[in-house]
């Protein structure tokens, strides 16, 4: 077991990589704010975090698995290749930025860009599920892949997502659950009743997350689910110059 208390980062990510030379798993307790930690964390491996881990924790993770019992701040998972990050708290800004593959399992709420430029390329498909809300700019230029935006437990007067949702969308699906706020949606945002295959896919996401945070998959299945998906592949074929 590792104890980062107020040391730099630069020894805490050193320390992390010697444990897990020898091991496959490793616990960091009282973490406050440290960046980088688990950053490309190939497979078979996983990271343990106790505390508040700081910006562009689990970057470009290759495979592994980090579990954060507290919340976490920026950027968390940002260009990530495959994996699972499960964070028993919430998230700062721009959580799984241009993450490429693999799942990030929020149970509580997202700040604002969250989801931003996710892209897909053939099998690799990554997924972003959020149990309570998320801030301005969901979704902002996704390019693939898939959100699920559960609103669980959200406070009287909060939207389900601020406004800007899917600003530049032109790939992938956002599923919200429950009743959301139309206007602010983006333009050229489609809302779709969701197929069987989407709700094939949808259970697998809610059954590991009740899995992970003891929700109850009756209760939450229980309301309605719609999909957000973009108009046109080219949201801003206007602004370029005609051939």
């Amino acid at each position: 077991m590792i104890e980062a208390g107020l040391r730099r980062y630069e020894e805490i990510n050193d320390e992390i990589k010697a444990a897990l030379s020898c091991h496959s798993k490793c616990t960091v307790k009282d973490v406050n704010g440290q960046r980088y930690i688990g950053c490309a964390l190939d497979e078979g491996k996983t990271i343990e975090i106790y505390g508040t881990p700081g910006n562009d924790m689990a970057c470009y993770l290759n495979g592994g698995r980090v579990i954060v019992y507290g919340s976490c701040q920026d950027a968390v998972g940002n260009t990530m290749n495959g994996g699972e990050i499960v964070v028993h708290g919430h998230s700062g800004d721009a959580m799984g930025y241009g993450m490429r593959d693999g799942q990030i399992y929020i149970r509580d709420n997202v700040a604002c860009r969250g989801g931003i430029h996710m892209k897909e390329f053939r099998e690799m498909r990554p997924v972003l599920v959020i149990g309570q809300n998320a801030g301005s700019f969901l979704g902002e230029y996704m390019a693939g892949g898939t959100i699920v935006l559960l609103g669980l437990n959200i406070k009287h007067g909060e939207k389900l997502f601020g406004t800007h949702c899917a600003s530049g969308m032109h790939g992938g699906k956002i599923i919200v659950r429950g009743t959301f706020p139309k206007e602010n949606l983006s333009e050229n945002i489609k809302v779709e009743t969701l197929n069987a295959e989407d709700e094939k896919e949808l259970k697998d996401y809610i059954k590991k997350y009740c899995k992970y945070f003891g929700a109850d998959f009756d209760e939450i299945m229980a309301k309605p689910f719609k999909k957000l998906v973009p108009a046109t592949s080219r949201p801003y074929a206007n602004l370029y110059t005609p051939n």
